[in-house]
C-alpha cells in the first residue's frame, strides 16, 4: 500500500516537472524587453516612446509585409506587460506576467505532503487556454479599430459580417471554438464576412462595438450593430445571420405574378433576375447575392416543385432538375441570359450578374448611374463613349425609344453606353446639351458625349435632325460612330452638366418613418437582451428626462403658490433690495407692466463684472447706482421705486456699486465725460471727498458706452419732496414703516429724484453717450 502511494506522487511530480517546463519554455519564448528594444532599466517614458514607433512601423494597415500582424500583435502584449508596473515586476522577478508566474519558485506549494493526497490549485488548470496554445485558425480574421471604422464598416453596405469576440484565459471561448470554426468557414463561402477582434489587444474595437464580456457575437449589416443572444450552434448562428438580411430581397415568383414581376423594369429601372430551384425556401446564398447587387438588380424566387408554376416553367423551357438563374431587361418574353449549373458556386453566379448589372438602354435617374455608366476618360486609349437619347414619357415618344432600342441592342459593344433621359425630370442636363430647344420641342433627340473629369466637363456633338427612329437616322447615327472611331475631334462642343437629380430616392418623410422604426427595434431588442450595463445609458437618458419634466411641474407649482402669498420685502442689502408693487401709484407713472413684484438689484463686483458688464449680451444694458456704506439703505429703497416700471423690460439689469470699494474705477470713466465731473489732480486735496453717491451710470457692455444721470441738488429739497408723509404715501403699506423720516434721510433719497424721467429717456436713445476704449479691470 505505502509502495503504490509513493509510485502515485512520483508519477505527480514528474507530471508537475514536465507541466513546470511547458510553462517556463512558453514564458521564456516571449520577451517583451527584446520585442520592444528596451533594457530592464529602461523607465515608462522610454518604454511608451518605443512602442509608439515600433506600432507605426509595423501596423498592418500601413505594413504589407507577410508578418507584420503576428509582429504587431506581439508589440502590443510586450507593452501590455511593460506599461504595467505589476506584470512588469511579475515578469522581472518569475519571467512570466499572467497568472502563472512563480510556478517554477513556488511549485512545492501546488502540491502538499504528496503521502497524504493531492492538491491542486485554480492556476494549474489556467495554462491551456492561453491564446497561443489555441487553434490559430482565426488570426486571419482579426480585425483592428482602424480597419474596421474604413473598411469592414463601408463594406457592409454590401454584405453581412458575423463577428466573434474573443480573449485570453475564457473558457467559453474555447468551448465554442469547434462550432464558430465550422459555421465561419460555411458562411465565408456564401459570401458572408467573417472578423475576430481580440479584446485584450483590441479594447478600443471590443468598447466601439458594445462587447463588455467574452465570448459575443454579434452581426454588422449597413453599419449597425445586432448582437447574438442564443445557443451556439450552427442552426441558431446561420438562422441569426438570415435575420440580418431585409426580407424583402427576394420575391417570390408564380404563374400569376411573374408578368408584373418582370414588367416592373420601366418603372425600377432595373433588370429583374428569376432563380427557379427546387428548395422550397429561398437558398441563404440567393439572399445574400439579392443584398449585394439590390442597387442594379431585382430578384425573384421561383420553387419549381410548387403547384402554379407549371406555366412559367413550361414558357421558358425550364429544366426542374438543375437550378437556372436567367435576366431580364427591357423585353418580358425572353431573358437576356441564362446560366444553369447542378451546384450554384458564389464565384459563378458574382461573374453572371456583373455583366448584366444594367438594361440595354438604361435610364439616367441619378448622378451615380451617369458615372457606371458613362464613365470619365482616363487615357486615349480607353475612350468610352454614351449615346443619349433625350426623350420624354408617354406613348407620344414609344416609337422613337422602340427604335432607339433596337439600334442599341444591333450595335453593342464595350467602347459604347446607350441610356436615355426624360426631359421633364432632368431639365438642366437636357438644356445643357440642346442649344436650339424649339428645334425639338415635342420630339426626341440624340447625343454622343465624352465624359472629360469628374467636374462635369465633356464633350458632345448633338445630331442635326431630331430623332423619329427611321432608317434614315440609323444610317446618320451608325456613320457618326464609325467616324468617332478614327477621329475623336467629332465631338467639337464642350460644355459643362450638372449633377443629376435622383430620382427614386425616397421622400423624406419615409426615411424618416424608416430611421423611426430602426430606432425603435433596436431599443426593443436591447429591452429583452441586453444586460445592465448596456442599458444604462438608455435608463440614464430616461430618468434624467423624467427628473426634468417632473422637476419642472414641481418647481412652478412651488412658485406660483408663493407668489399669490403677501410676503413683506428682502432686507438683505448686500445683494437685492426689494419694495411691493403698488398699482395706484404706479400707473400714473407708466403704463409698463413690471414682471415682478419687486426690483432685483445685484451688486457689481469683481466676481460677477465680466458677467454682469464686460459679457453683456447686444442689446442689453446694466443700470448701476453709486452708493456708499452710509447711503445703502436709502439710496436702495429709492432707486427701486424709481425703477420699478421699468423691470417689464428684458433688457435691463440694475446693480449697484460700492463707492468705497471701487472710486478709482469710477473716477476712470467718469473722465470720458468731463462735463460730468472734473478730471481730479494732485493740486486737488480735496478729490478724494468728493461726493459720487446718487450718481446712476447705464452700461452698454457689448458697444463700451454709458449714459450718466448726476444726482439732484439737495439745494431745493422741500420743493420737491414736500413733507415726510408725502413721501411716505407714495410707499407700499410694509415700507412706510421702514422708511426713515429723518431729514437726512430725505435729502439723501431726494438725489434720485427724476430719475425716472431720465430711464424714459435713455429707453428712447435721446441721452448722451460716453464712448470709452475699454472697460477697465473692477479690482
Amino acid at each position: 500500500m505505502e509502495l503504490g502511494r509513493a509510485g502515485l506522487a512520483w508519477a505527480a511530480a514528474l507530471l508537475l516537472a514536465a507541466l513546470g517546463a511547458q510553462v517556463a519554455a512558453a514564458a521564456g519564448d516571449f520577451d517583451p524587453y527584446r520585442v520592444l528594444g528596451v533594457g530592464r532599466s529602461s523607465s515608462q517614458a522610454d518604454i511608451k516612446k518605443a512602442y509608439k514607433r515600433l506600432a507605426r512601423e509595423w501596423h498592418p494597415d500601413k505594413n504589407k509585409d507577410p508578418g507584420a500582424e503576428d509582429k504587431f500583435i506581439q508589440i502590443s502584449k510586450a507593452y501590455e506587460i511593460l506599461s504595467n508596473e505589476e506584470k512588469r515586476a511579475n515578469f522581472d522577478r518569475y519571467g512570466d506576467a499572467g497568472e502563472s508566474q512563480g510556478y517554477s519558485q513556488h511549485q512545492h506549494r501546488q502540491f502538499h505532503h504528496f503521502h497524504e493526497g493531492f492538491y491542486f490549485d485554480e492556476s494549474f488548470f489556467h495554462f491551456p487556454f492561453n491564446s497561443e496554445r489555441r487553434d490559430t485558425s482565426d488570426e486571419k480574421y482579426l480585425l483592428h479599430f482602424s480597419h474596421y471604422v474604413n473598411e469592414i464598416v463601408p463594406d457592409s453596405f454590401k454584405k453581412p459580417y458575423l463577428i466573434k469576440i474573443t480573449s485570453d484565459w475564457c473558457f467559453s471561448c474555447i468551448h465554442i471554438e469547434p462550432v464558430w470554426k465550422e459555421v465561419a468557414q460555411e458562411l465565408e463561402v456564401l459570401g458572408v464576412g467573417i472578423g475576430v477582434v481580440h479584446a485584450g489587444y483590441e479594447r478600443r474595437l471590443a468598447h466601439h462595438l458594445g462587447a463588455h464580456s467574452t465570448p459575443s457575437i454579434l452581426g454588422l449589416i449597413n453599419g449597425k450593430i445586432t448582437f447574438f443572444h442564443n445557443a451556439v450552434i450552427r442552426e441558431n448562428l446561420r438562422q441569426f445571420v438570415e435575420n440580418l438580411l431585409p426580407g424583402n430581397l427576394v420575391e417570390k415568383i408564380t404563374d400569376k405574378n411573374y408578368i408584373r414581376f418582370l414588367s416592373n423594369w420601366k418603372k425600377e429601372n432595373k433588370p429583374h433576375v428569376l432563380l427557379f430551384d427546387h428548395m422550397p425556401v429561398v437558398p441563404l446564398l440567393y439572399k445574400l447575392t439579392a443584398f449585394a447587387y439590390r442597387d442594379y438588380l431585382s430578384f425573384g424566387y421561383v420553387y419549381v416543385g410548387l403547384r402554379g408554376t407549371e406555366q412559367l416553367s413550361s414558357q421558358y423551357n425550364i429544366n426542374v432538375y438543375t437550378p437556372t438563374m436567367m435576366i431580364f431587361k427591357e423585353h418580358v418574353d425572353r431573358p437576356a441570359d441564362v446560366v444553369q449549373a447542378r451546384d450554384m458556386k458564389k464565384q459563378l453566379i458574382d461573374d453572371f450578374l456583373s455583366q448584366n448589372k444594367f438594361l440595354m438602354v438604361a435610364r439616367l435617374t441619378s448622378q451615380r448611374l451617369f458615372q457606371e455608366l458613362c464613365p470619365v476618360k482616363k487615357s486615349h486609349r480607353q475612350r468610352k463613349h454614351c449615346v443619349v437619347l433625350l426623350t420624354g414619357e408617354g406613348d407620344k415618344f414609344a416609337e422613337a425609344y422602340e427604335a432607339f432600342l433596337a439600334f442599341a441592342v444591333a450595335n453593342t459593344k464595350d467602347t459604347l453606353k446607350f441610356v436615355h433621359i426624360y426631359n421633364d425630370r432632368q431639365p438642366e442636363f437636357a438644356d445643357a446639351l440642346l442649344m436650339d430647344e424649339e428645334k425639338y420641342q415635342g420630339k426626341s433627340a440624340v447625343v454622343i458625349l465624352e465624359r472629360r473629369n469628374n467636374a462635369g466637363k465633356i464633350a458632345y456633338k448633338t445630331l442635326e435632325e431630331a430623332w423619329q427612329g427611321s432608317k434614315e437616322d440609323n444610317f446618320i447615327l451608325l456613320d457618326l460612330l464609325d467616324q468617332l472611331r478614327t477621329d475623336p475631334g467629332l465631338l467639337s462642343s464642350e460644355t459643362v452638366l450638372a449633377d443629376l437629380n435622383d430620382e427614386l430616392a425616397p421622400m423624406f418623410l419615409i426615411r424618416w418613418l424608416y430611421s423611426a422604426l430602426d430606432y425603435i427595434s433596436d431599443c426593443w431588442d436591447s429591452l429583452f437582451h441586453s444586460n445592465w450595463r448596456e442599458m444604462m445609458p438608455l435608463l440614464s437618458l430616461l430618468f434624467s428626462a423624467l427628473f426634468i419634466l417632473f422637476g419642472t411641474v414641481i418647481v412652478q407649482a412651488f412658485s406660483d403658490s408663493s407668489d399669490t402669498r403677501d410676503s413683506p420685502p428682502s432686507e438683505k442689502e448686500e445683494t437685492a433690495a426689494k419694495t411691493e408693487k403698488n398699482d395706484t401709484s404706479f400707473s400714473k407713472e407708466s403704463n409698463r407692466i413690471p414682471k415682478k413684484g419687486f426690483v432685483e438689484v445685484t451688486e457689481l463686483t469683481d466676481i460677477n463684472y465680466n458677467s454682469n458688464l464686460v459679457r453683456l449680451r447686444p442689446g442689453h444694458m446694466n443700470v448701476v447706482l453709486i452708493l456708499s456704506n452710509s447711503t445703502k439703505t436709502a439710496l436702495l429703497q429709492k432707486f427701486a421705486l424709481e425703477v420699478y416700471t421699468f423691470t417689464g423690460s428684458s433688457s435691463l439689469h440694475f446693480s449697484f456699486l460700492s463707492l468705497d470699494k471701487h472710486r478709482e474705477w469710477l473716477e476712470y470713466l467718469l473722465e470720458f465725460a468731463q462735463d460730468a465731473a472734473p478730471i481730479p489732480n494732485q493740486y486737488d486735496k480735496h478729490f478724494l471727498e468728493r461726493d459720487y453717491t446718487g450718481y446712476v451710470l447705464a452700461l452698454n457692455g457689448h458697444k463700451k458706452y454709458f449714459c450718466l444721470f448726476k444726482p439732484h441738488r439737495s439745494g431745493d429739497e422741500g420743493g420737491t419732496l414736500g413733507s415726510c408723509e408725502d413721501y411716505d404715501s407714495s410707499l407700499p403699506t410694509e415700507a412706510r414703516g421702514k422708511s426713515s423720516c429723518s431729514p437726512g434721510s430725505r435729502s439723501i433719497k431726494n438725489k434720485l429724484h427724476k430719475l425716472s424721467f431720465w430711464m424714459e429717456r435713455l429707453l428712447e436713445g435721446s441721452l448722451q453717450r460716453f464712448y470709452i476704449p475699454s472697460w477697465p479691470a473692477l479690482d
